[in-house]
């Protein structure tokens, strides 16, 4: 197996099947529609307490939120032995997904 065959040492968020179906019904692997919808709950969240808070501090605190569950999974379900390398993976991950909401016009 090259290096370029082997399997990342952590998920990319893009890296799954679109459907429910390609991922197959009995997967508890969370497909591409499953993972947009449940992304947009937490934006509807967002939204509604941005009634009341402004804009910049509401995105620190959904930011600060995902940081917080991102090192319980690093420490507790993955068990990372190397937290850099995981910090380094979470941040580039963050970064791509930034840089794809950034060139979306519907945004």
């Amino acid at each position: 197996m090259t290096a370029k065959d082997e399997k990342p040492m952590f998920p990319n968020w893009h890296d799954r099947p679109e459907t429910r179906e390609q991922a197959g019904l009995n997967s508890d692997y969370l497909d591409g529609d499953s993972f947009v919808r449940l992304a947009d709950q937490f934006i509807s969240l967002a939204n509604q307490r941005g009634k009341k808070v402004a804009a910049t501090d509401l995105q620190l605190v959904m930011m600060f939120a995902a940081a917080r569950y991102a090192a319980h999974v690093g420490k507790n379900v993955l068990v990372v032995d190397e937290q850099e390398k995981f910090i380094d993976h979470m941040t580039k991950q963050y970064q791509d997904m930034l840089r794809t909401h950034m060139a979306d016009p519907t945004v």
